[in-house]
């Protein structure tokens, strides 16, 4: 099992020095002592609206927000990401579970085809920070870039901004970087478009970057292809986005792969999770942090998913 100590953590210089050992509980918290990132993303309700929470092959304990922190209380994860309204309405009820809240969504009913994406920034970061200051357990903040958008400058200072402002006080940050827009066409997840958006989370100052894997090439797996973009990241920890409801095995074969052969430090994973009833959402957390957090095969994480073995931390 990975594990790093409070030392080998390395901090930002832009983490004020009064907020140094804020910023090193956060980033242990959120990393389970690992250095590895287990995202819960549980953004969808503002960017996919009620698409991802109800209809075919979506269990009925989806519709109901709650089921969100349900898993995420009960599983095992690193943090749980949402926007700070939905954190809100719910964390009193769960006060241990690690928040990361994200600062900016849309959602997805103006298409590329009228205009090219913009997420807006929802809020000022002292919302988030009188939250914490009343006791929620937020470790983080996350923002979104579309980057080839043509309002990509604006997402860009906006994100910078707020990662500046995160780490003075002590917040870890993530991006999801998404190259979207008329301007990048169909080169989304070509490999030197995510290594691109990879380099581009580094420059901005955050401490993670979530992107999609890229497609794979005549020459190279997808998994071998995302090293790149790994090494392009830097001291900014790249996580893959975890996608639609897929097959267990063959998500958490992926997933195994995108670590130890992409050099990935992690994932963050929504759908696949929450899609499903309690009790399953619940042993695939455990089996994606049994791979992310603890070096565990493919096989000991599949027994663990189909509930033959136990993990926690």
């Amino acid at each position: 099992m990975p594990t790093i100590t409070r030392d080998q953590v390395k901090v930002p210089v832009d983490v004020m020095p009064e907020s140094r050992e804020t910023y090193i509980d956060n980033f242990m918290s959120a990393t389970r002592g690992t250095g590895r990132l287990m995202l819960f993303a549980c953004d969808q309700k503002i960017e996919h609206l009620n698409g991802d929470f109800y209809g075919e092959d979506i269990d009925p304990s989806d519709a109901d927000p709650e089921h969100l922190f349900q898993i995420a209380s009960q599983g095992t994860i690193g943090v749980m990401a949402a926007q700070r309204g939905l954190v809100a309405h719910y964390a009193m009820d769960y006060p241990e579970i690690n928040y990361l809240v994200k600062v900016n969504s849309k959602t997805n009913l103006v298409k590329g085809a009228q205009d090219d994406p913009y997420s807006p920034q929802l809020h000022e970061l002292d919302a988030v920070l009188a939250m914490r200051d009343a006791g929620v357990n937020i470790v983080g903040i996350g923002y979104t870039i579309y980057l080839g958008s043509e309002y990509e400058a604006t997402m860009m200072a906006e994100a910078g901004e707020l990662i500046a402002e995160a780490h003075a006080a002590g917040l870890i940050t993530v991006l999801w970087i998404y190259p979207r827009g008329k301007a990048v066409g169909d080169r989304e997840k070509a490999p030197e478009t995510i290594a691109g958006a990879a380099g581009v989370a580094l420059c901005l100052g955050s401490d993670f970057v979530k992107v999609n894997p890229p497609v794979a090439t005549e020459e190279a797996t997808s998994a071998e292809n995302l090293h790149i973009a790994s090494v392009a990241a830097g001291r900014c920890g790249l996580v893959c986005a975890g996608g639609s409801k897929a097959d267990a095995t063959e998500f958490l074969s992926n997933l195994y792969d995108q670590i130890h052969v992409g050099g990935a430090c992690g994932n963050a994973t929504g759908r696949n999770i929450h899609m499903r009833s309690l009790d399953e959402a619940v042993r695939l957390t455990n089996a994606i942090s049994a791979i992310t957090l603890a070096d565990a095969s493919v096989e000991e994480a599949e027994a663990v998913f189909r509930g033959e073995k136990t993990f926690s931390l």
